[in-house]
């Protein structure tokens, strides 16, 4: 009988699989691949066989048959522009993760690996809100200079996710609220939601708060001179700006715990560092309010540093006044792909069609 659903999130060096009934998760791993085994490829398009084979080996081991699948979820990649949802993968969709249209990137490989898989078993293969995921207004567009448009990249799916969740905790479709999310981890995406679109975001690798790893928004003209200065090369700059910035380039860590261990013995510059970090993401918050001329349902800090009690009452402190603030730490990513995959199984949704939602 088929029951279960598969959801697999490549990242760069490891794939996590997980199998659900329903809602439960049943079995889940996160399966390494090292170094040496992904150097064998020239491009992340290519890894998909290696990665495929891998899951296939995992679920035999845990003791389950593909004939027992119903559907298989994969994360979804740097594809063009399209609306949220759960997109049934199709030819057209592959051939832009193929190519990585807006970037290559690991994600790219989770819809490329679901359909070959669901292929085998004559099942139908999803991806749920990718980081594409774009509902921008045509005002949030516009940049300040015409050659560059501001550009949808958001940590869609743990924001649609947790959005749902708050929606249903006071009682409301999530099509009629208001919220700002601010998702915390490696990287920070503080959106405002109307009516329950992202119609604005702050794009995580270049703009808004600095995070753990990334320099958020710079001073532009400064950048430039850094850009035009001979000491970088573009990759090195870019390795700077993400990767090398934030928190692990003022104090050498991007572990939050670390720092907070460093507060808690009196590191004065580490508090400094820290609470600028609450700084920029409340003054993000009071950003996405003005978005939404104040009318706000409710704030939602989430992702992996929402675990720092510290972090989230430095945050706290300064937009408790907008509204009423919850915490749903972590980002539950397996879960919210397995959430979307049942929402079409169920018949609660109508899977989206790529070619019918984007301009090929």
């Amino acid at each position: 009988m088929r029951e279960l659903i598969l959801a697999i999130n490549p990242g760069s060096t490891s794939t996590k699989v997980a199998i659900f009934r329903g809602s439960d998760n049943i079995r889940q791993k996160n399966l390494s691949h090292s170094t040496e085994e992904l150097s064998k490829f020239e491009k992340i398009a290519d890894q998909y066989e290696f990665r495929k084979e891998t899951i296939l080996n995992w679920i035999k081991e845990e003791g389950f048959e593909l004939s027992q699948f119903i559907a298989i979820v994969g994360r979804g990649g740097l594809l063009r522009p399209m609306p949220s949802g759960t997109y049934l993968v199709t030819d057209k969709m592959i051939d832009d993760l193929k190519i990585g249209y807006q970037g290559e990137h690991a994600s790219n490989l989770g819809g490329i690996i679901a359909k070959s898989i669901a292929d085998s078993q004559g099942i139908s293969a999803f991806i749920v809100d990718p980081v594409a995921v774009d509902e921008f207004e045509d005002i949030a567009r516009i940049s300040g200079l015409p050659e560059i448009p501001r550009r949808s990249l958001v940590h869609a799916l743990n924001i649609k996710a947790v959005s749902r969740r708050i929606a249903k905790k006071i009682n409301k479709n999530l099509n009629e609220v208001n919220f700002i999310v601010a998702h915390l981890g490696g990287g920070i995406s503080v959106a405002p939601l109307k009516n329950g679109k992202i119609i604005d975001v702050n794009n995580a690798n270049e703009g808004g708060p600095f995070s753990p790893e990334r320099c958020g928004g710079l001073p532009v003209g400064d950048l430039v001179k850094i850009a035009f200065s001979g000491k970088y090369t573009y990759k090195e700059l870019k390795k700077k700006m993400v990767g090398q910035g934030g928190i692990v380039g003022y104090l050498g860590t991007n572990d939050a715990r670390e720092v907070v261990k460093r507060i808690e013995q009196g590191d004065e510059y580490a508090k400094l560092i820290f609470e600028a970090m609450a700084y920029q993401i409340a003054k993000e918050i009071g950003a996405c309010a003005a978005v939404l001329c104040g009318n706000v349902d409710r704030i939602i800090l989430t992702g992996g540093l929402a675990y720092s009690n510290m972090l989230n009452e430095m945050i706290i402190d300064r937009v408790k006044f907008i509204s009423e603030v919850e915490i749903v730490a972590g980002e539950d990513e397996m879960l919210a792909l397995a959430e979307g995959a049942l929402r079409v199984v169920n018949g609660e949704e109508k899977a989206k069609i790529y070619e019918d939602e984007v301009r090929i």
